[in-house]
């Protein structure tokens, strides 16, 4: 090499290290300023970012600072899914009779429900796993065995998992809505129903509630809801215990929108999945005599007459990150317990995500999983943790999987917003985590020059709206991807 070529490599050496270094200094005002602001000085704090390529920590500010990650936490549980399942997993719900049938087409004895824990079963999202399309394929199974009637009843088994459907911590104002539902081990329509409202004639006028679906349903709606401003959105907040089926409505909604839907969590969904089966089969050629029934055990000389397959777990891991859906990483929480441990429960889906990072020899200082989505506040980590963890990940042979299951920026989920400008070449791939008082990102970075970081920004105890906190943060998030 010519002294004059040595030179000019070294400057240009030089001036990428004071490059560095001065889009460092950029990203240390932007979180101090931002950290100083009014409604988030009295929070906390915490941004990490490693080189994932070269193996070291870039920048941290309160780094080590045990924090809640609310849905950030889906990370973990998706992500130690496809070490312990693996891509290609599927949830199966099995279809069984017990007894014999008679020539005229009797089946004397009972149709069996096993519940496999599929979050996506009877899911209102995919023509092919409706309600009707679900049951339309069982009754098909069922006449190929010759039954045109059934002496007995739907009997259906939970078993896989335990019978306690929300976390200890969950919240009363979470658990009556959608996104509180918790997991069945029969879960069904995604363990949520729609309730349909028409508001009042005028602002603060009480509101109606005029129907409920899936059809057939059993839910007692009181409705307290009052009619708000045009445009003001579903303020609609549900109360109710998972196996009652009250439901209290309390809110608002928009002036003007009639048959304005909002999503409740389903009382019992295994026992719904079963009666409405039940339903299905009576006017659609199969009369049962009886009332369904939940049995503790799977009976002898069970027969199978069909294998309900859920999709592959890739597909069903990119559905949970990109919409976080508490249903859907419960229900992969849980079964991870099950699988391991022999029961599907929050302490044994705890346990295996934790086993994990021992196995990969992670300190887990700061860090407690208690749930598999996000929804408790008992879930803590550090921004330093979830930098490490996610490193680990990047080395795994399935991790271009989980890497795709992440919201890409601008291009979809809660993701698609974040960002107004990104360098030539760079891809971002986040998971976002929020609740009262927290809002957290989480992910990678692609550089055009090869290397990949891994970041973390968790915020908790701030007194800003949730969309102010994602502005904020936003801030912080486009200082790190000028990094390189």
């Amino acid at each position: 090499m010519t002294m004059k070529r040595y030179v000019a490599l070294t400057i240009a050496l030089f001036m990428t290290f004071v490059a560095g270094a001065q889009q460092v200094a950029d990203l240390e005002k932007t979180i101090l300023g931002v950290h100083r602001e009014s409604g988030m000085q009295h929070g906390m704090l915490s941004v990490c970012v490693y080189n994932v390529s070269k193996g070291q920590e870039v920048y941290s500010y309160n780094s080590q600072m045990t924090m809640t990650p609310a849905s950030v936490n889906k990370l973990f549980t998706t992500g130690v899914a496809f070490s312990r399942l693996g891509s290609d997993f599927r949830f199966t719900t099995q279809l069984g009779i017990r007894g014999e049938v008679d020539r005229d087409g009797v089946l004397h004895g009972n149709i069996y429900i096993i519940g496999g824990g599929d979050p996506m079963l009877g899911s209102y999202r995919y023509r092919q796993t409706t309600p009707d399309s679900l049951f339309e394929g069982w009754t098909r199974a069922l006449k190929k065995k010759g039954i045109k009637r059934v002496d007995g009843r739907v009997c259906y088994n939970v078993n896989v998992f335990d019978e306690q459907p929300l976390h200890d911590s969950w919240s009363w104002g979470d658990v009556g809505n959608y996104y509180g539902a918790g997991v069945s081990g029969l879960n069904f329509h995604e363990n949520m129903y729609f309730v349909y409202f028409n508001p009042g004639a005028k602002l603060g006028y009480p509101a109606t509630s005029v129907r409920t679906t899936p059809k057939n349903i059993n839910v007692l709606g009181i409705c307290e809801v009052t009619t708000g401003p045009e445009g003001s959105g579903d303020n609609v907040t549900i109360y109710g215990s998972p196996m009652s089926n009250e439901r209290l409505y309390r809110g608002t909604v928009p002036l003007g929108k009639k048959d304005f839907r909002v999503r409740g969590a389903l009382p019992n969904p295994a026992k719904h999945c079963a009666d409405l089966f039940a339903s299905y089969l009576r006017t659609h050629g199969i009369s049962i005599s009886s009332n369904s029934m939940q049995v503790y055990s799977q009976p002898d000389s069970l027969r199978i007459v069909l294998d309900y397959y859920s999709s592959d777990y890739y597909t069903l891991a990119q559905y949970t990150n990109l919409t976080s859906n508490n249903i859907y990483a419960e229900s992969i929480f849980k079964y991870l317990g099950y699988r391991k441990y022999g029961k599907g429960s929050f302490a044994n889906g705890a346990k295996v995500v934790t086993d994990y990072f021992r196995e990969k020899k992670l300190d887990m200082g700061g860090v407690k999983i208690v749930d598999g989505s996000g929804l408790s506040t008992q879930n803590k980590v550090t921004a330093d943790f979830v930098c490490r963890y996610l490193m680990a990940l990047s080395k795994e042979q399935f991790f271009n999987d989980f890497l795709r299951s992440l919201p890409k920026v601008g291009e979809n989920g809660p993701a698609k917003s974040l960002l107004t400008s990104l360098p030539a070449g760079m891809v971002v791939r986040i998971k976002s985590g929020t609740m009262d008082g927290v809002k957290a990102y989480a992910g990678y970075i692609d550089a055009a020059n090869g290397d990949r970081l891994a970041f973390s920004i968790i915020s908790n105890g701030h007194e800003v709206s949730s969309t102010v906190a994602a502005e904020k943060l936003n801030k912080i998030l486009q200082k790190i991807v000028y990094i390189y």
